[in-house]
């Protein structure tokens, strides 16, 4: 088989919209499940704090801002990238898929969307959270960073850098909340491994 007709006639359109159906069909049936069992998975802007809540609100901003950019593109199937690249954003973007999925099953009802202003949560470290600090925050940017790849655009291209920037800052404000919160522990386990992917040795956490 020629493997340039073949990419010349994926059903890109269909496989980004399978990349995203299964982004947030996991994120919402856990948000189901928890909602189920009396906790709210949503904190975005509970927290008062200035900088934080501005923070929080551009980052919302940006994550329904994007999903709509995204769509639309597929829709209007605008896109600028060859199509010898294309089939690397959805490799990208199903690789988002699973390490979002993995970060959400190590952190089992520890997981929130924002910082919580009362709820306890534990310090997770084991499954994926041992080679990265921020697991779910990478799966967002590497399915985001996908459908860019597959559905390359300028408006997609600045919608994209805007919701990574705030996921940024927003994971910034979350390791300040997790120094403060569990101390010394978070600041061990922050020593050896790195905020995106990485750890410094091989030692278990």
């Amino acid at each position: 088989m020629n493997l340039g007709f073949f990419k010349e006639f994926m059903p890109y359109g269909l496989l980004s919209v399978i990349v995203l159906v299964i982004f947030y069909g996991i994120y919402y049936t856990k948000m189901l499940i928890q909602k189920r069992q009396g906790i709210k998975t949503k904190q975005i802007g509970s927290r008062k704090e200035k900088k934080l809540h501005t923070v929080e609100t551009l980052m919302a901003i940006a994550t329904y801002l994007i999903v709509i950019v995204e769509v639309l593109s597929i829709v209007f199937n605008y896109n600028l990238m060859p199509n010898n690249g294309r089939i690397n954003g959805i490799v990208i973007g199903l690789c988002g898929d699973c390490v979002f999925l993995f970060a959400i099953i190590c952190m089992k009802d520890s997981w929130r969307a924002g910082i919580p202003e009362k709820d306890q949560t534990k310090l997770v470290t084991n499954g994926i959270y041992k080679v990265s600090r921020n697991p779910a925050f990478l799966g967002f940017d590497l399915v985001y960073i996908g459908i860019l790849v597959t559905y390359f655009n300028p408006v997609n291209l600045i919608c994209t850098l805007f919701a990574i920037v705030m996921l940024h800052l927003q994971m910034l404000q979350e390791e300040k909340y997790m120094e403060a919160t569990f101390g010394e522990q978070y600041l061990e386990y922050k020593k050896q491994v790195f905020r995106y992917f990485g750890r410094r040795n091989k030692n278990s956490i």
